[in-house]
Order: structure tokens, then sequence, then C-alpha cells
């Protein structure tokens, strides 16, 4: 009897320990809606960033130095945008050489480049390095060197088949950067792409005759270091108008903020890098601006991502009851609307809303599918302050 009794309370344990099949049932469907949830979220976010699918990166690479020291002018330590004239246009591309041949001939595959892109300026930028020992006390100290595009390759070295773009003097002495505008031959090859038969660059003395390409050297893709490589550095502009402009009122600005809540619920990550602030009971907390922080890691893009490595959007909340102080930053229509909801002159007619009154870009410098490091600013990506509109 007893064997049966310990039986017996076995089986009801056993029973009360397993889920019942609704439970189960709930369960994977709610999983499944939230991880639905985050995917439609990602991809709407992705869209924001005019993207339809993340860049696919392989492997750890190094971006340009210049890419680096340029979103460094432009952006701070966040990535929110430092002026919003510093920058010609809203996207800077770079492009390393393709025929990493040891002439002095580049050629830059610019196909991830829409056609809808306006193309600003185009420069070369090429690393001059110093003269060799034997030929350092030449009787040269300056060179003439000439940037054309080659408009025929079987005659790339007569006047016939290629077009002067930039030319300037060079000290033979010197080492560093040079940088050539090579903007109308990339506009060319962005209304025919099979127009792109790559650049050349010819290096001669002041009298004109051909000078010693030992003495004017440039690094090459093949035989130097990455960080000296030959580049194509593009600013562009990809025809991406402003919903409100900076400092203007916005008519709504919660989409985001509210998305990024929805891809991000139940991350303990971000959870710890917001401040919490909690409403006391009975008590409406006055419209402000609260922390919302957007973890490029936890969304899973930190792979092509270079910088930031996320940002604070920030978000608006709380309530803009009657009376309205200048503090709220309430428009002459919020504060009518609240007057006229306090005395319940109208049926229907609700408080202000909180919602951001001034916007900020961020810039976000990044691989793209070529690996490719590209640099881009996006509008109305933060919210600088929060008022009743």
């Amino acid at each position: 009897m007893l064997m049966f009794v310990i039986s017996f309370a076995s089986l009801l344990c056993s029973a009360a320990a397993r889920p019942s099949p609704n439970y189960l049932e709930n369960h994977f469907t709610a999983e499944n809606e939230s991880e639905e949830m985050r995917s439609a979220a990602i991809k709407r976010l992705l869209e924001v960033f005019g993207m339809d699918d993340p860049p696919s990166i392989h492997g750890h690479k190094q971006p340009p130095q210049y890419m680096l020291d340029l979103y460094n002018t432009v952006a701070d330590v966040d990535g929110v945008t430092k002026d919003p004239y510093l920058l010609e246009g809203n996207t800077v591309r770079s492009f390393f050489d393709k025929l990493r041949s040891e002439q002095v001939e580049f050629r830059f595959n610019l196909s991830n480049v829409a056609r809808t892109e306006k193309i600003l300026t185009a420069e070369l930028h090429l690393f001059k390095l110093r003269p060799q020992a034997t030929l350092t006390f030449n009787r040269h100290h300056f060179a003439q060197v000439s940037v054309y595009q080659v408009l025929d390759s079987s005659k790339s070295n007569n006047t016939q088949g290629r077009k002067l773009l930039s030319s300037r003097l060079i000290p033979v002495h010197s080492t560093g950067w040079e940088v050539f505008t090579i903007t109308q031959a990339v506009r060319s090859w962005m209304v025919d792409e099979g127009s792109n038969l790559g650049l050349h660059v010819v290096v001669r003395t002041l009298g004109g005759s051909q000078m010693d390409m030992k003495l004017i050297r440039f690094a090459s893709g093949r035989n130097h270091h990455q960080s000296k490589q030959p580049m194509l550095v593009l600013f562009t502009d990809d025809g991406r108008q402003s919903t409100t402009p900076e400092g203007t009122d916005p008519n709504d600005t919660t989409v985001t903020s509210s998305l990024l809540q929805a891809s991000m619920s139940g991350s303990s990550s971000r959870s710890a890098r917001s401040v919490d602030y909690v409403e006391e009971e009975g008590v409406s907390m006055p419209c402000q601006r609260l922390p919302l922080y957007v973890d490029f890691e936890e969304i899973g893009w930190s792979g092509w991502i270079v910088s930031p490595r996320g940002y604070n959007a920030y978000h608006c909340k709380g309530s803009c009851s009657f009376p309205l102080g200048q503090n709220m930053r309430p428009t002459n229509h919020a504060t009518v609307q609240s007057i006229i909801n306090a005395l319940k002159l109208f049926k229907g007619v609700e408080t202000p809303c909180c919602v951001p009154d001034k916007l900020f870009s961020i810039n976000l410098l990044y691989f793209d599918d070529d690996e490719n490091v590209v640099l881009k600013q996006y509008n109305d990506m933060v919210a600088g302050s929060c008022g009743c509109h």
C-alpha cells in the first residue's frame, strides 16, 4: 500500500512538472511572434539606413586612415554631427585601386555607386614615397605630375588616347599624400560604365621631358602597405531629403523610437545602458527627454559598422498638462489646446503630445558589400530636445 502511495505521488509530481500542451503551444507562438517582430524591426531599421540587407564582411578589415580622420572631424564620439555644413553632400565613398599595377595606372570599381547618386567631388589620393638615396642629389627640385583619364587603352601613351584631368607641381623630396581632383572623369564613368578604362599618371620635369620614375615614386597596391595604397574618394549626395530640417519642429518623429524599443525589447544590455525613469504613483512625469541607446552589436551589425558602436537616439516622454511652462517648449497651438482640454470646452480634445522639437543627424562609417569604406550622414536620428506640440 505504501509503495502504491509513493508511486501515485511521484506520478502526480511528474504530471505537475510537465508543461501542458497548451502552455507549450502558447510559449512557442510567443517566441515566434517575438522573433518575427525583431526581424521586421531590423528590416525597417535597415530601410532607415538606406539598405536592403546588411553588407557581408569576411574577416577583420582595416579602414583607410583618411576615412577614420574624416569621420572624427565631422562626428563626435557618439556619431552625432558636429556641424551639418562640414561635409560636402551626405556620403563619402573610398575605393582601392583594382589594377594593383606597379606602373602609374589605376582603375576603380564603382559598381556600388547608384546612378541616382550625385557626384559632387572626386579625388585621387596617391602616397608619394621618398626618392631613392642614390638620386637624392638630383638637380630637379620640382616635378610636374599630371593625371589623365584613359579614353583608349591601346593609345594611353599619346594625347589621342587620354584626357588631362589635373596637373600640378610637386616637390621632388617631399613625402606623403598628394590629392588630385578627377571629378570630370568619374561623372563620365557614371553615365557610361564601359568608359571606365582607368587613370594614367605622367611625371615630367619643368622642361617637359620624361622624369626618371625612381625620382618621383608613388606607392602601388601591389608592393606597399594597405595604408599607402592608391585610393579614390567620392563626395556624393544620394538624394535623401531630411523630413524635418535640423532645429525645426517635426510632425512625426516617434517611428524610429518605438521601432528600436520593439527590436531591442527584453535586452538586458540596453537596459543597463539606460537610466530607469519611473513615474511616481499618481504623479505624471512632465514632458522630458530620456535615453534610448541603440547598440549596433546587440542588433548584430558590429561586423560591418566601424563607428560608432552605438548611439543615444533619446526619446520623449511625459505629460503636457495645463499650465504649460516655457521649460516644456510649447507651441502656441499646444498652449491653446491645453487650455481647451483643461476647461473641457470640447469633447475629445486631448492634451498636447510630448515629441522631439529638435533633431540631429548621425554619421555612420561602415564597409559596403565590396568592402569599400563609406561615410554616410543620416538626418533626424537623435532627439535634441523635447517639447509639447
